[in-house]
């Protein structure tokens, strides 16, 4: 299975679309994938249903800075390439599916919605475009990742 479609699967599983593409990308994180999970789980509905930075693209974030090993605060020249890498992603997303913005995603009027999840229907399931959403930034990163050199910004 394409880590695609492992991601869109997580989403019909009950997990929000941060954690998805961090399950999807689970082997790479070693024993930082549990943990990534759980700090993840704020993430969905745009940061907490705030509806604000896509939860899949949170996700793309948090994976890279993983695999990226990013520890060391004081390397300013690391932390400018992962930040490059950042924004070189979210034009890739945003490129491909309009924004990465959850609200402009999901054509909502309001931002920040109640807190309480939505329940998990077949009906929830037609009416969102979440699986597509998450499948696109499933492929963005690992076409990224694939590439050992990373596209240059």
């Amino acid at each position: 299975m394409k880590r695609s479609q492992k991601a869109a699967a997580l989403f019909r599983e009950g997990f929000n679309c941060s954690q998805c593409i961090i399950g999807a990308f689970a082997d790479l994180l070693g024993d930082e994938a549990e943990t990534a999970l759980k700090a993840a789980a704020p993430f969905g509905g745009g940061m907490g249903r705030l509806r604000e930075v896509c939860g899949a693209v949170s996700g793309m974030f948090i994976v890279l800075g993983i695999t990226e090993n990013a520890r060391d605060v004081s390397d300013k020249e690391a932390k400018k390439a992962l930040y490059e890498k950042v924004q070189h992603l979210a034009e890739l997303f945003k490129k491909e599916n309009g924004s990465i913005v959850c609200r402009e995603l999901l054509a909502l009027r309001t931002a920040k919605q109640s807190p309480e999840p939505e329940e998990r229907t077949p009906e929830y399931y037609r009416a969102r475009p979440c699986p597509r959403i998450i499948e696109s930034a499933a492929a963005i990163l690992e076409g990224y990742l694939a590439d050992s050199s990373g596209p240059r910004p």
